[in-house]
Parts: C-alpha cells; structure tokens; sequence
C-alpha cells in the first residue's frame, strides 16, 4: 500500500489571530508528531502546488473569489463573518490548501499510489458558493471531486465527513448531483445549523445526501451503529470510484469545539471501514483532507492513527 502526505510550512502563514482555535499551531504539533514516528517516513512525501483560479469556479463564484482576495489585499482581519480571520497572506494560503490534494489526486489516478492524506490549513466544509464560513474560505474537498470529475474523468464520488460540524457547504455544492454521494455524521443541533435527517438532497440529487445528525454525548457505539446500519449499506449501494475523507477530528471526546465523545482509537476504527469500502468499488483510492480538530494534544494522535490505517502500519499499542 502506498500512502502519499502532503504538507508545506507555508500553511502556518495564515493567521488567524491570538485565541482563535484555528490556529497555525494546529498543523506544528501534527507534523512534529508524525515526523516523531518511524513509520511516517514510509510515506510518499507530495508537494503542495497552489491551484490554478479556474478550480476554484467550479465551486465558487468569480465575484466570491474576487471579493475574498480584495479583502485579504486590502489587509482586512476577517470575511464575511467574525469566525473567518484572514490577514494579508491568507488567499494565497487558501490557493494552496485547495490545490494541496490535486498532485496526491493525479499521482492516484495513474497508479503511484493508492491512497494519501492532506495536512492542510484553512479547513473548507463551511465555504458556500458565495460566502465564506466557519473558518473555511474555499471548498477544498468539493473543488477536489469537480477536480477528479472534470480532469480525469471520475464518474461517482463519495464524500464522507466526519467532522463534528456539519459541511452546509460541501452538501450544497452537491445537493442536485447524483454523481457525488455526501455522507456526514456530525452534532446536531449545533453550528451551522443544518444536516437533519430529512435533506436527502434535491431534483436529480435526491438522495444522494446522507446525514447522520448525533446528539451531543454521542460516543464510538453511537457512531458504529450509525456506520453498521445507515453509511456503510449507503456505500455499498452507491459504489463509488473514489472516495474522500472531510477529516475533521473535533468529534474527539477533549475537543473544545464539540460535544462528541469519540475516542482516539475510533478514528483507526472509521479508517478501516473506509478502506474497506475503498478496496470494494474503487481499487483503494482514497484522499484524505484534514478539517477541523483543536485540541492540541487529541489532534496530532488521531491524524497519526488514521494515517496508520491509510499506510496499512501496524501500530504497536
């Protein structure tokens, strides 16, 4: 099995200011902490490339992308709402966490690798077509499967998020597809408020979202259960020809952010599925897109247990 990672300092430039939680020392610890492993270095190192504007319009609209780089030029200290910081620096920074996974994705696709996972910064499940949201200004993983779609012809796309927020952005940006299936499992209510059961998608897109809404205190047997009966059959059904991984890991049980209780064991738990279903319709071919996930010393230990299973590492305990 061969794992690609991609990362580049120049994501800590982004600053986001004193206190917030989506911090630049999100992405120090994790990479010290992977870089600390013996297995990590088994990895295929990618270079981070920024991504060519045209991407972005896949997703995003030309006056979106307009209105955030003037706001980012013009020195502005947030865009569109007070969660989303931004300093000078920070739509390029954007440009290159949205064209993080394009290398990983072509070397993927002609059989370099099987897999690969993106330590990238700002996160972008909260960007809208036009608005920016919930410390995400461009759409990293829905600009990705347009990516995949468009350039290299890739017909269904599964976009599992697991993060503990719900991805409003990636699911509109699908919603009226039938070619990308989005799956989440996320707290519910809470931030941003949608992701009930009932939207399932709309017009040709009806029902190819799935959302597994969890109450607050939800922990690893709610989760299982979630995967067992509704996710892993929707998989199945769908099969798709690549798979990718919205991995935010605040629904860990010490984040700050959340109110889930998962353990940092059942990432490795939710990976193997994944691989599973990977190697059952789509050869293995999996991207992985860090999102959220902030606490400091919870963050680092999940990302390395997912990669792990990504890498096929056994990991001694």
């Amino acid at each position: 099995m061969k794992t690609g990672f991609v990362y580049d300092d120049a994501f800590l430039e982004h600053d986001t200011g004193q206190g917030h939680p989506e911090c630049h020392q999100r992405l120090q610890v994790t990479n010290s902490h992977l870089q600390s492993l013996e297995w990590f270095h088994q990895l295929q190192q990618i270079t981070a490339h920024r991504i060519d504007e045209e991407w972005l319009l896949t997703t995003h609209s030309k006056s979106y992308v307009e209105r955030a780089r003037k706001a980012c030029v013009d020195g502005n200290s947030w865009l569109d709402s007070m969660d989303v910081n931004i300093c000078k620096e920070s739509f390029d920074i954007s440009l290159l966490a949205a064209g993080a996974s394009i290398g990983l994705a072509d070397e993927i696709i002609n059989g370099s690798l099987h897999n690969g996972f993106v330590l990238a910064r700002p996160p972008g499940h909260h960007a809208e077509q036009d608005q920016a949201m919930g410390f995400c200004l461009f759409n990293n993983v829905a600009i990705l499967a347009r990516y995949l779609q468009k350039k290299h012809g890739v017909g269904k796309i599964l976009i599992l998020d697991w993060d503990v927020h719900h991805g409003n952005g990636t699911q509109h940006s699908f919603e009226e597809d039938p070619s990308v299936l989005y799956v989440s499992t996320h707290e519910y209510p809470y931030y941003p408020g949608t992701g009930a059961y009932s939207e399932t998608g709309k017009g040709r897109g009806s029902g190819a979202t799935l959302n597994c809404p969890m109450r607050a205190g939800s922990n690893n047997q709610d989760y299982e259960t979630a995967f067992v009966q509704k996710i892993l059959p929707a998989i199945d059904s769908f099969a798709p020809d690549f798979i990718i991984i919205s991995a935010g890991f605040d629904a860990h049980i010490d984040d700050p952010l959340g109110h889930i209780c998962l353990s940092t064991e059942f990432y490795s738990w939710m990976s193997l599925r994944l691989m599973e279903a990977a190697e059952k319709n789509c050869q293995g071919r999996i991207i992985s897109v860090l999102e959220g996930g902030y606490n400091l010393s919870a963050l680092p230990l999940c990302v390395a247990e997912h990669l792990s299973v990504l890498a096929q590492i056994s990991v001694t305990k």
